[in-house]
């Protein structure tokens, strides 16, 4: 068992956070009435794809009756659609499924992980809660050694990358930069490049604040860095 498997283990098996674990329990049982006929997973959710990945997503948390139900990362709502359409068209991924944790899809040289890995209230993760969870994306951004770029979605993912990267002791500059979708920032040495980009919610998508253009750029401009780099 290599360290992203034991390291997943720990996650699911996370009672840290008194107001979430009883949360996604109760949103299990309860369930949405167009899912009552799923088994939810309930749990906090494992991280997903290749440890050897030299592009690395970082999310905000799951769905209550997306990725709380199936039981993969951003699996099951309509944010997903966008991610996985989007990782498909630039080859990051192997189909653009989104719906079933069983449908086949794999992550082709890609990670995805979040700053949050159960399904908080209103999708809000309190800061204490982001806190708790940090552990784990810390212990991603040590591991993941061949990470080239790093696409964070939505302003708390941007900002918790930062505060991940300090906790491993690298020095950023100051004032901090502002985050700014598909914008590309470079920290030098060897950290990997980072690119912002608003998250694929319904708030953003619905209203037209993130078109499927303009995040399919995110990932095709992921993908031009990476390839690059050779």
């Amino acid at each position: 068992m290599d360290w992203h498997d034991k390291l997943n283990q720990r996650i699911v098996r996370c009672q840290r956070c008194p107001r979430l674990v009883p949360y996604r329990d109760r949103i299990g049982r309860e369930k949405k009435h167009e899912f009552r006929d799923w088994d939810y997973w309930a749990k906090p959710l494992p991280s997903l794809g290749d440890p050897n990945a030299r592009l690395l997503i970082v999310g905000l948390a799951p769905a209550a009756h997306g990725a709380n139900r199936t039981g993969r990362m951003f699996t099951g709502d309509s944010s997903g659609r966008w991610l996985f359409r989007a990782l498909h068209k630039a080859e990051f991924a192997n189909q653009p499924s989104w719906q079933r944790r069983d449908d086949g899809l794999k992550l082709i040289g890609s990670y995805i992980t979040a700053v949050c890995h159960c399904a908080p209230p209103d999708n809000k993760p309190l800061p204490k809660e982001i806190a708790n969870c940090s552990v784990y994306l810390d212990e991603e951004l040590k591991r993941l050694k061949n990470v080239r770029v790093v696409i964070v979605l939505g302003k708390i993912a941007f900002d918790n990358y930062l505060k991940g990267l300090r906790r491993l002791g690298v020095a950023l500059p100051k004032p901090l930069p502002r985050f700014a979708h598909n914008t590309i920032y470079q920290f030098g040495g060897n950290l990997p490049a980072l690119i912002a980009s608003y998250h694929p919610s319904r708030q953003n998508t619905n209203t037209g604040k993130l078109t499927e253009p303009m995040f399919d750029a995110v990932f095709a401009r992921a993908r031009r860095l990476l390839n690059t780099a050779g």
